[in-house]
């Protein structure tokens, strides 16, 4: 459950931190960049958007592949929803949190342990431009012609348990997500790439109910 949580979070270990993404640079105005970054996600009031995940597993040569669907909206809402091959579904509104399955469907507070509150505030500071700003992680900044690459290395003993590496590519035109990748500390790998974002279109509130 912690791992789809963070499958939306935007965690690389200090030794991997140092490993440039190949294709890039670093960022020689990182305080303009955050300027900029968080600009932009200032005027960004909503988020639309389809995905596709792939997962690969350490144990196995196959790949796993899943699409669905991503929605935000100011202030801290989140709908992560998968809809094939298999439908699950994360809302996060606020303080709340809600996961189903095609079995059962629970609500949880992020006040509730830790994880949850951490995992709460690193989505919601990616997403509205203020990544940089958490103390929980130390970050590099990487760009080339047409993206950035945000990497995050969690100070947090519960984080680096569960995590490696999260890098974020950011595009240079509106500064939104293009993609998310994930490093288990296990060795599995995880990929999502968001594919026709709409940004500042109309999202109902009810998307976020978690009741």
């Amino acid at each position: 459950m912690i791992k789809h949580l963070l499958l939306l979070a935007f965690c690389l270990s200090p030794l991997l931190l140092a490993a440039q993404p190949k294709g890039y640079k670093p960022v020689e105005d990182v305080a303009g960049f955050r300027q900029s970054y968080a600009k932009a996600a200032e005027q960004t009031t909503s988020i639309k958007s389809e995905f596709r995940q792939e997962k690969n597993l350490s144990m196995l040569s196959e790949k796993i592949n899943s699409t669905g669907v991503f929605f935000f909206k100011k202030n801290n809402r989140v709908r992560m929803e998968y809809t094939q091959p298999y439908k699950y579904l994360l809302i996060i509104n606020n303080s709340q949190i809600l996961i189903q399955d095609q079995t059962k469907k629970k609500v949880y507070s992020s006040g509730d342990n830790k994880i949850f509150k951490a995992v709460n505030k690193v989505i919601v500071d990616c997403v509205q431009g203020r990544a940089l700003d958490n103390k929980d992680f130390q970050s590099q900044v990487f760009e080339n012609e047409k993206t950035y690459c945000l990497d995050l290395a969690p100070q947090v003993k519960e984080m680096k348990q569960l995590f490696t590496t999260i890098r974020i590519t950011i595009n240079k035109r509106d500064f939104s997500i293009d993609q998310l990748e994930l490093k288990e500390a296990v060795g599995d790998n995880t990929i999502i790439t968001f594919v026709n974002k709409q940004l500042n279109t109309p999202v109902a509130d009810e998307v976020f109910s978690v009741k």
